[in-house]
């Protein structure tokens, strides 16, 4: 990357890779300017957002939301636009793309046919359509960096290297918020309790799928993707330090890790720069000495089994996993709103999975289908629950 001004668009700007993607901004002012913001529903922060970073475009939930903005921030106010319009205008250079579920779908296509630069920390993305993702990155010539730390951990081991001579991607997992509890207590646990993950500041979905180790299974199939390696030569170990944010494995029997303190600001910062490292003088620096020991250890499907379920699903291929992505989605949501139990997640996708009659065709009106028949399978399911 030259040291010319690019023009950024974040989507999910208020979420927490959004608001820690604008304080990777902030520092670095002449390298990025910001030219549109889009958001759910906290209009709160994405008015503050707006007066901050004065964007060319805005986007919400809805246009009654716009006209919200419009009316506080008066002649200021930025032009309502789509996230796929601004995903794919021709002033933009970068399009960060983190937002929850299926929404950061089409906006991601729409960049990468573009030809732009996608920097992706949206999981779902990948997980229901990767092979439509990659082949749009190829078609329209835009380029695909991971900002989630195992697969930016992974992209950074890659350079320089043929990926030809990879043997193993090995992505490690913190375990979540209940890695050390029993199998009688997880049929116990609370949305609150599954929210306060040992590590990483996330957002509430995405530290649900950590509590239950989903997100681990989605991060495999994204890997399969991201870096064209057949899904059986894909590993997970459980790491709780999260010091060591994932490993490459190459033919030789060498390997090669990228560690560092957990702070998502490094991988934002990586994607956005690449392949210039500039310094991040708010990161605090690793310390081995004080981190002492580092462990590694197999995760028990027993105790984890949407992660078994998701790695299923991944081999499966197909729609499947999109299957296993919308119903998700469902679950949680259900969780959260305390009308599902923890240890029912599970129970939702596994008979969502179950159901599930794919027909062999994996175009994106077939993805959306399946996205759509397994949300309504899974409220089914949970309606009839309650």
């Amino acid at each position: 990357m030259d040291s010319a001004l690019k023009s950024l668009v974040v989507l999910g700007s208020t979420g927490s890779i959004g608001r820690q993607t604008l304080d990777v901004v902030r520092s670095l002012r002449d390298r990025f300017r910001i030219m549109g913001l889009a958001a759910g529903r906290n209009l709160t922060a994405l008015e503050q957002q707006v007066r901050e970073f004065a964007p060319r475009w805005v986007g919400s939930e809805s246009e009654d939301d716009y006209a919200h903005l419009k009316s506080a921030l008066g002649a200021s106010a930025p032009a309502w636009a789509t996230m796929e319009e601004m995903a794919s205008h021709p002033d933009v250079d970068v399009v960060v793309v983190a937002t929850a579920g299926k929404t950061g779908l089409l906006p991601t296509l729409a960049a990468l046919r573009a030809g732009k630069i996608v920097a992706l920390a949206n999981k779902e993305v990948l997980v229901m359509a990767g092979h439509l993702v990659t082949e749009a990155a190829e078609t329209g010539h835009g380029q695909l960096r991971p900002i989630d730390s195992e697969h930016s951990a992974v992209w950074q081991c890659l350079w320089g290297e043929n990926h030809s001579s990879i043997s193993r991607v090995i992505l490690t997992a913190s375990g979540g918020a209940f890695r050390d509890r029993s199998l009688d207590d997880l049929r116990r646990v609370t949305a609150e309790e599954a929210l306060r993950h040992p590590t990483w500041r996330m957002g509430r979905k995405v530290t649900v799928d950590s509590a239950t180790l989903l997100n681990k299974g989605f991060e495999a199939i994204e890997a399969r993707w991201l870096f064209g390696v057949p899904f059986r030569n894909i590993e997970i170990v459980l790491h709780r330090q999260s010091i060591v944010h994932s490993l490459v494995e190459f033919r030789d029997g060498s390997i090669k890790a990228q560690i560092g303190i957990p702070d998502m600001r490094l991988p934002i910062q990586c994607a956005l720069c690449y392949p210039e490292r500039l310094a991040c003088p708010s990161v605090t620096r690793l310390d081995l000495a004080r981190v002492g020991s580092l462990e590694f250890t197999v995760p028990d499907m027993r105790r984890f089994p949407c992660l078994r379920l998701a790695l299923e699903a991944g081999a499966r291929g197909g729609t499947y996993p999109a299957v296993l992505a919308a119903a998700d989605e469902v679950a949680v949501e259900h969780f959260l709103a305390g009308r599902l139990g923890f240890m029912e997640i599970a129970a939702v996708l596994d008979g969502a999975l179950g159901a599930h009659r794919p027909n062999g065709d994996v175009s994106l009106p077939a993805v959306l289908e399946a996205d759509a028949w397994a949300r309504a399978w899974a409220e089914d399911r949970v309606g009839a629950k309650t």
